[in-house]
């Protein structure tokens, strides 16, 4: 899924010649605490919720207040995998979508994003996740890839993430479309792969079920 198919028309950008109490009751009805601001299909940025109340003046113009997010902006075309990326590298709720050209076609906010990513054949499909520890120098998906498939199986997706106790390491995180993993178990253990967790499908249906309802409770969804 692109960027420009999670775009939420409910947000509605503002301009920057806009008062700040028109920024706050658009906040107010969408319950949010950011929006989009643009000036001639450029975008400027995000106002806060909390800088408008920090400041307390409603009668102040939006371009007045020192604006977030400028660089939190994806094309149209990115995966949102990207989205998610600078929704953790900056914290921000909302990130905006450009066309080509650079022009202004909307915004994603965090709820649309995990959504999506809930949605996603890779958490809906049955199949188990296999977490893997190793060097740096060893990582070769190629490789891992083949070892899986030896099994008849197919990784679904992967995720890496460096070892925070370790420069030298990754986490490598595998979701594989089967639910019994006792044959690729054996197989990354007989080629020295180190494996520090392991969930089978019928281990984790319900506790990853409980886990998104909480997730998209806390959000609101």
């Amino acid at each position: 899924m692109v960027a420009k198919e999670l775009i939420n028309h409910m947000i509605p950008p503002l301009k920057k010649v806009d008062p700040a109490s028109k920024a706050n009751a658009w906040m107010e009805e969408l319950r949010i605490n950011q929006l989009p601001v643009i000036e001639n299909g450029v975008y400027c940025g995000l106002i806060s919720e909390e800088a408008i109340l920090e400041d307390n003046d409603n009668t102040k113009e939006v371009g007045e207040y020192q604006l977030l997010g400028k660089s939190c902006v994806v094309n149209e075309n990115q995966h949102f995998y990207d989205v998610l990326k600078i929704v953790s590298d900056h914290g921000v709720q909302l990130v905006a979508v450009l066309d080509d050209s650079e022009t202004f076609l909307g915004v994603i906010s965090i709820k649309d994003t995990v959504r999506a990513f809930a949605q996603s054949a890779a958490v809906q499909s049955p199949g188990g996740i296999i977490i893997l520890s190793l060097k740096q120098i060893d990582y070769s998906l190629s490789e891992i890839s083949r070892l899986v498939e030896s099994n008849d199986a197919k990784i679904l997706s992967s995720i890496v993430n460096n070892d925070i106790l370790d420069a030298n390491m990754l986490k490598l995180t595998l979701k594989i479309n089967k639910t019994d993993l006792s044959p690729i178990i054996a197989t990354f253990e007989r080629f020295e792969y180190n494996i520090i967790a392991k969930f089978e499908d019928n281990e984790m249906e319900s506790d990853d079920k409980e886990r998104l309802d909480i997730l998209f409770k806390y959000l609101d969804i």
